[in-house]
């Protein structure tokens, strides 16, 4: 008798499945570069209806056989050629109307790269650019939002995190750093203060090295110590 009672509830468990409506997954990431003075977004144009020819985030479906995270480190690695990236899921974003083509549900990524190290071929292939954040042309369905969220994301991660160097090449100056900072909160920083408080984390290495070409006296290189071990590591000083 029992065994007929959870035969039963397997059925209606699996009828319950079966009578919902299916709804697509989509993911969508926001690409953040870093060009030494600008905060830079990754866009590319969209290359089907509806918008097409509009300028759109990097994304995808999700497929059967793969998760979230899987799908958009797939979606980066078609778009861009890079593997291992900093990635974080930013959230969900599921209004009904959002996609005039369907019911999409998106899950939206935010990602850190050094612009520098971003293919070229594949940019010329997607129709891909970068543009400054605060310039960004309109764009397709709710993307501004998922943009603007992921912008916010960034500013409270770097307070904490020291997840900047993602963003930075191998070397670079104190000067280069401030700039990266102000460019995401988009004000100045106290140049004493902020030096202070970089120096005083225990993350960055001097090297023997000058940049020549800002100044005549130049500007030491640095280099963040262990970058694998910082990708997580905290902040506990906060910059603004």
């Amino acid at each position: 008798m029992m065994k007929e009672k959870n035969t039963f509830v397997s059925e209606m468990n699996l009828s319950s499945y079966n009578s919902h409506y299916k709804i697509l997954v989509a993911v969508d990431c926001i690409i953040f570069g870093f060009d030494g003075s600008k905060l830079m977004v990754l866009l590319i144009k969209r290359g089907f209806e509806p918008e097409k020819g509009k300028w759109s985030l990097m994304g995808g479906f999700v497929r059967e056989d793969e998760g979230a995270d899987e799908a958009a480190n797939r979606v980066l690695n078609q778009l861009t050629g890079m593997k291992s990236v900093y990635m974080e899921q930013l959230g969900a974003f599921g209004d009904v109307n959002r996609d005039s083509a369907g019911r999409v549900i998106s899950i939206a990524y935010f990602a850190l790269i050094n612009i520098t190290d971003y293919n070229e071929r594949l940019q010329l292939e997607h129709e891909a650019k970068w543009f400054s954040f605060s310039e960004n042309p309109d764009l397709i369905f709710d993307h501004q939002k998922l943009l603007v969220k992921a912008k916010e994301r960034l500013r409270e991660k770097v307070a904490t995190d020291s997840i900047g160097f993602e963003l930075l090449p191998p070397k670079f100056t104190l000067p280069r750093l401030q700039s990266l900072y102000e460019a995401i909160y988009e004000m100045p920083l106290d140049r004493r203060n902020f030096i202070k408080k970089m120096r005083s984390l225990g993350i960055l290495n001097k090297l023997n090295e000058k940049e020549r070409g800002s100044s005549k006296k130049g500007a030491y290189y640095y280099e963040f110590n262990n970058r694998n071990d910082h990708a997580n590591s905290k902040i506990t000083k906060k910059f603004v």
